[in-house]
């Protein structure tokens, strides 16, 4: 591969099956791993989010300084932002008392925002763009508040919506089944099924999050955090290792060898 080309590609994966599986597996560990320092260790939603935000914030800081896709790098980064959404979302809408639907909706407005402006000020929100620290400045900023949201919208449906976390992992496992159909079956923009997907595994990760390490009266299964934590952190690095992820191409990087291809001689 020439330097060229190389420059051009993503510095996020290639969307796979493979990304999907690791997403909710690190949306969930970021469930079981927040409420671990929050909970189990009685550090609280504040202190628990200070910590979590500053390993979000040297995360990106690394991501962003990086000149290329770094697999392990990326999903720490994306492992931050889930625990720092659930110590963030939790300490909105417990301790400030903002209340489930309150910090969804407020959530939800920020990240429409987010994207917007994101949009506006780059004409596009393609992840197919991350190759520059100003998209990708934007991409993590969108990622913290969809994370964040996810889980106020997790606690929301499985809370005071009374499906329980059973209930809510059935509904936002059929809203996902619903856009898979929708990518095979439909033109709908990829774009906009890639964010609509990426929402969604967080609250997914959140209710199946909850169900393992709730207790049993409030309908969780009681699992030890720290071991879940573990188990799910040791199943990420697995399929990071066995399996070889590639950075996503970018539109440039797709037209440039298309050109390569069809040039004569």
């Amino acid at each position: 591969m020439n330097n060229t080309y190389e420059a051009t590609l993503s510095k996020v994966p290639e969307i796979t099956l493979l990304f999907w599986i690791i997403k909710i597996a690190a949306t969930t560990l970021g469930e079981t791993g927040g409420d671990a320092v929050s909970m189990s260790m009685n550090l609280g939603y504040l202190v628990g989010t200070a910590i979590f935000a500053t390993v979000f914030i040297i995360a990106v800081a690394a991501q962003i300084r990086a000149t290329r896709f770094h697999p392990l790098l990326y999903w720490t980064t994306i492992i931050a932002t889930t625990t720092v959404g659930t110590t963030l979302a939790d300490f909105a809408d417990r301790s400030l008392g903002i209340g489930y639907a309150g910090g969804t909706t407020l959530l939800l407005v920020l990240l429409m925002a987010s994207l917007a402006l994101w949009y506006r000020t780059l004409g596009s929100v393609s992840v197919d763009s991350i190759n520059s620290p100003k998209p990708e400045i934007f991409y993590w900023v969108t990622i913290m508040f969809s994370q964040t949201l996810g889980t106020a919208l997790g606690d929301w449906t499985a809370g005071t919506a009374g499906l329980g976390y059973e209930g809510g992992a059935l509904v936002f496992a059929t809203l996902l089944s619903l856009l898979v159909l929708a990518y095979y079956w439909t033109n709908i923009s990829r774009t906009l099924l890639f964010w609509s997907a990426f929402i969604l595994t967080r609250p997914l990760g959140a209710v199946l999050g909850d169900l393992l390490d709730k207790p049993l009266d409030v309908g969780g299964l009681a699992l030890s955090r720290y071991t879940t934590s573990g188990l799910l952190l040791v199943f990420i690095l697995a399929c990071l290792v066995i399996f070889k992820q590639r950075p996503a191409q970018s539109i440039r990087a797709l037209n440039d060898r298309y050109a390569h291809a069809n040039t004569p001689g």
